[in-house]
């Protein structure tokens, strides 16, 4: 066989080999929070990544990005629906943009447990609303039952009544949800970054904030407030977020399994998030922070129009059907 006649085999053979040889399934999926490591969703998020690799026998790789390496939650929203490889945990009042049903999860004093939310966040209802956020925003969500804990105020000042709240400029996520809701209980919502929230009641740009124990502790706002009002106003139940474009590149055996992952570190992550929460208060309480109990039917009552006025009162009642059953 001369040279030409063996370059030809061999080019006929590789492009054989190129045909018949998957290329490397290998996929990797980056999620980013704005959480320290050492924060229940953290510690999920690390757990459910050694499990996908594990499951998946390395053909999904899950990288996690702690402390807002990849932006703020909205940074990183807005990435992702651009078809950027990137997820995240979020609150889902963020995503009711796109699904205004959504906002629902983050509505005030709907759930009183996590029970109840996750039950929920299981239903067909909810995520039959999931399916609609891939072909609005190109999202895809994973699981909507990673619980970060009920969201308290925090101030200078004693807080016995929404009156108290009476022109405090107080630190809320950027929904109409979480907007309203501040507002009904009498403070003026001023959104920013979870990121700049340290400096900003450091240097009085805002005089208040509202977060769950964990975060309290975790971002040391023990060192920039006085008060902790238990007003557990919105039970703040996060779902883990990806790219569509990004997720599509799976086959359909792998995303079976890193769904079912995501939905049960959403339950590991929520059980220590119950968990650690009462360690925080105690931690935070030990700093020299007031912690407070109130009564909270001043409060159910100034937010109790926030259903009307968003229109989500059919969807209230969707969610108590559900956990009737």
């Amino acid at each position: 066989m001369n040279i030409l006649n063996t370059k030809a085999l061999l080019a006929a053979v590789t492009a054989g080999l190129m045909l018949t040889t998957p290329l490397s399934a290998e996929t990797t999926l980056r999620i980013g929070t704005v959480l320290a490591p050492d924060d229940p969703m953290g510690q999920g998020l690390d757990k459910f990544a050694a499990e996908v690799a594990e499951a998946t026998g390395g053909e999904v790789v899950v990288e996690v990005f702690h402390n807002s390496q990849l932006g703020d939650t909205t940074e990183m929203i807005d990435q992702a629906r651009a078809g950027a490889n990137v997820g995240t945990v979020t609150d889902v009042a963020r995503l009711s943009s796109f699904v205004p049903s959504l906002a629902i999860m983050s509505a005030p004093f709907l759930f009183d447990t996590y029970d109840q939310a996750d039950k929920f966040a299981g239903s067909d209802q909810y995520l039959a609303w999931g399916d609609q956020l891939e072909a609005e925003a190109g999202l895809v969500m994973l699981a909507s039952n990673w619980y970060q804990g009920a969201r308290h105020a925090l101030t200078q000042v004693p807080v016995s009544s929404p009156a108290d709240l009476a022109g405090i400029r107080m630190r809320t996520i950027g929904a109409p949800v979480w907007i309203e809701t501040i507002r009904a209980m009498g403070a003026e919502p001023t959104p920013i970054a979870w990121g700049e929230v340290y400096s900003a009641l450091q240097l009085g740009t805002i005089d208040a904030a509202e977060a769950q124990p964990t975060a309290i502790w975790g971002a040391k706002l023990y060192e920039v407030i006085e008060h902790v009002t238990l007003t557990g106003h919105i039970q703040l139940v996060t779902a883990l977020v990806v790219s569509a474009e990004s997720w599509n590149e799976l086959s359909d055996e792998n995303k079976a399994i890193v769904r079912q992952l995501a939905v049960e570190n959403g339950r590991y992550a929520s059980a220590l998030t119950i968990e650690l929460g009462e360690e925080a208060l105690q931690n935070v309480a030990a700093s020299g922070v007031t912690i407070s109990e109130v009564d909270l039917a001043p409060f159910k009552d100034a937010v109790a129009g926030v259903y009307e006025m968003l229109d989500l009162v059919e969807e209230a009642d969707i969610v108590r059907a559900v956990l009737a059953e």
